[in-house]
């Protein structure tokens, strides 16, 4: 009987087709140069090599390896379903654990050499050939491409890799087929205006449940707090001077600022401005829609609320273009209000959603696979963050931003003005400001947290990315010591330089990455990766699952209004808004829609669905890091207690690792 035991755990992934019936052999090697016989793993009266499946297999042999250092796995093709993905494999030698993680499509009669931990700098890698061929096989399925001109890049085509391993989940077709037939909502199938408010607020069955804005959608307060505490975060600034584009005098918003002057608000930090000049001039769906190009001021009042004092629904001083206040006539203000937020709803779908977190990180999605190594530490660190992000993107893009599908049939600006604002959108961002949130609030003058209190997202997204940097940070310099070992990292070098290179020349194309992608310092790489795991996690769900409390009740966020936006202050009644409202088809597919992509796809943030670090000093900084949440999540739902309403966007708890849906 062979005198040492071996018991080799085998994790075959949950991916299609991840399962084999080839025959699957291993020999194990250490440092010293012994090595095991060949090894044949099957067990007698199993299925070995299921989806999913975690097998084990104990193994003995004569040779006694000290240091497990390396095994050699290969398959051949027999059975009809030969393929074969492999999470990774575990080798246990009495008390000692040897972890050799794979994230890979084992081809038939190729021999993998996997390295103890396969986690190296290219320059240190002991099968410097066999990383580079795998690496360049990659490249050919991970290909970039501008599928609108103009816009973001994205993958050429979906690599079966990136497929959802659930799809019903998101089946977004089926779903809404699926959510109509379980609620009352049927109804709204047919039919064309509605004939009241009291009409539209009873259609929100036990199925949906009430969206947040049905109650607060007319009031003030309300109004201030969503462009605090709600998807579109991030366009409010500190305003040091009154606007010259706005038509109206300091006489005229007196009656509004508590019996302050215009000059001791501003000097108090209380004035605060909205301009939303970058979607001006884009593109309607049809010649009847109208989209608004506002410019708004909010007062931070004695009660330290954001309130609205005035809206400017256009950029220039005309006759027709009044600034509308809070004392003109009641339905005249609100639908000021209401013309506004459907300008904020273009920008907020077309550019905060879509294409700074969705688009934006496809891109880096695919350079990072095309351009890292597997075996690399930074891809190790950021495919966690990538998880279903093509998948999504391609799933979405079919269904909602295609010809006549929900965006063109719910939104005034439907896919053209989307792709065109899109466009205007990515050669404005910059990963060091507005990728950065520091430097995004310092730019708004908002980073000093006593001005503006109430700024909910600012306050716990801050934490967050506090965090987000102290992990990554501790994870850069574990493996770059010394500034050589940056420098001789050709392969984080050509990341950095796809990131950065035009889209016209192949390039990614993103602006405002450190030293533009020459990465010379640990900060470099430091603030990049941050950024990037901040995005996929932080920035996408603030601006993602407030989607349905906000949009599902029309009047509150409108992303389509009919008719022409108040051009004087004549009094309006309820029959205008609802006559300018969408009918009752079109509220089904946005109540549906945003329901849908409210819902939480995947783990929370550091719980990560797939593990891929195993080296031990890296696992105690994940574990570092899921402690730093933990603290967060404390914090974040003890500051919650004292909000009205609490903001749940950000608590660890709660965000996701991923872009999932």
């Amino acid at each position: 009987m062979p005198n040492f035991q071996y018991t080799v755990y085998v994790k075959t992934g949950d991916k299609k087709f991840a399962g084999t019936d080839a025959n699957v052999y291993i020999v194990l090697y250490d440092s010293g140069g012994n090595k095991t016989q060949e090894f044949h793993l099957d067990k007698f009266f199993r299925d070995d090599f299921e989806r999913g499946q975690l097998d084990d297999f104990h193994l003995g042999d004569e040779v006694d390896l000290k240091n497990i250092s390396e095994l050699e796995l290969w398959r051949d093709d027999y059975g009809f379903g030969d393929e074969w993905y492999v999470d990774y494999i575990q080798v246990h030698k009495n008390e000692e654990i040897y972890s050799f993680p794979m994230f890979k499509w084992i081809k038939a009669h190729h021999h993998y050499l996997i390295p103890h931990l396969d986690t190296s700098l290219p320059q240190f890698h002991a099968h410097q050939e066999q990383r580079e061929l795998e690496l360049l096989e990659k490249q050919t399925y991970y290909q970039l491409c501008q599928k609108v001109p103009g816009c973001s890049m994205q993958v050429k085509e979906i690599p079966s890799d990136e497929q959802f391993s659930f799809d019903y989940k998101w089946n977004i077709a089926k779903r809404k087929i699926q959510m109509i037939a379980t609620s009352k909502l049927h109804m709204l199938l047919n039919g064309a205006n509605w004939e009241s408010l009291f009409d539209l607020t009873n259609v929100y069955s036990d199925a949906f449940g009430e969206p947040e804005g049905v109650k607060k959608w007319s009031n003030d307060i309300y109004f201030g707090s969503q462009r605090i505490s709600s998807m579109n975060h991030s366009l409010i600034e500190l305003c040091t001077a009154m606007p010259h584009k706005m038509n109206i005098t300091e006489d005229e918003l007196k009656p509004f600022l508590e019996g302050w002057s215009i000059q001791q608000v501003i000097k108090a930090n209380r004035l605060f401005i909205i301009d939303l000049k970058d979607i001006k001039d884009i593109p309607v769906r049809s010649p009847e829609l109208i989209l608004t190009c506002p410019i708004a001021l909010f007062f931070l009042n004695g009660k330290k609320q954001l309130v609205p004092i005035a809206i400017q629904l256009f950029q220039e001083k005309r006759e027709d273009n009044p600034v509308f206040i809070p004392t003109d006539p009641p339905h005249t203000w609100l639908m000021a209000k209401m013309w506004y937020n459907l300008a904020d709803a273009s920008y907020h779908q077309s550019l905060t959603h879509l294409a700074f977190t969705h688009l934006l990180m496809e891109g880096v999605c695919v350079v990072t696979h095309r351009q890292l190594s597997q075996s690399h530490p930074i891809f190790k660190l950021l495919a966690p963050h990538f998880l279903y992000l093509i998948a999504i993107n391609t799933r979405g893009l079919d269904l909602l931003v295609a010809p006549n599908g929900w965006v063109d049939k719910t939104m005034a600006i439907g896919i053209k003005g989307m792709f065109s604002l899109i466009a205007r959108g990515i050669n404005i961002w910059r990963m060091d400001t507005h990728g950065t949130l520091p430097e995004d609030l310092k730019r708004r003058g908002l980073l000093n947290t006593n001005i503006l209190p109430g700024y909910h997202f600012r306050d716990d997204a801050l934490l967050l990315y506090q965090a987000i940097k102290n992990y990554v940070s501790k994870y850069v310099k574990l493996y770059y010591d010394k500034p050589e070992k940056i420098f001789d990292d050709w392969e984080i070098m050509t990341w950095g330089n796809e990131l950065t290179k035009s889209r016209e020349k192949g390039g990614c194309g993103i602006l405002g990455v450190p030293n533009n992608g020459k990465f010379a310092t640990v900060e470099d790489l430091t603030i990049t990766l941050t950024s990037i795991i901040y995005t996929c996690s932080v920035g996408h769900a603030s601006t993602n699952f407030p989607q349905y409390d906000e949009y599902a009740f029309p009047p509150n966020y409108p992303a389509c209004l009919k008719g022409t936006p108040p051009k004087d202050k004549s009094p309006l009644t309820e029959n205008d808004i609802l006559i300018a409202l969408p009918d009752k088809p079109t509220t089904l597919d946005i109540m549906t829609v945003t329901k849908i992509l409210s819902d939480r796809g995947t783990n929370s943030i550091g719980d990560f669905e797939v593990q891929y670090i195993f080296d031990p000093p890296a696992k105690n900084i994940v574990n570092e890091f899921r402690e730093e949440l933990k603290d967060i999540s404390k914090t974040i739902k003890e500051r919650n207690k004292k909000r009205e309403p609490p903001y749940i966007w950000l608590d660890p708890d709660f965000v996701p690792n991923s872009i999932s849906i």
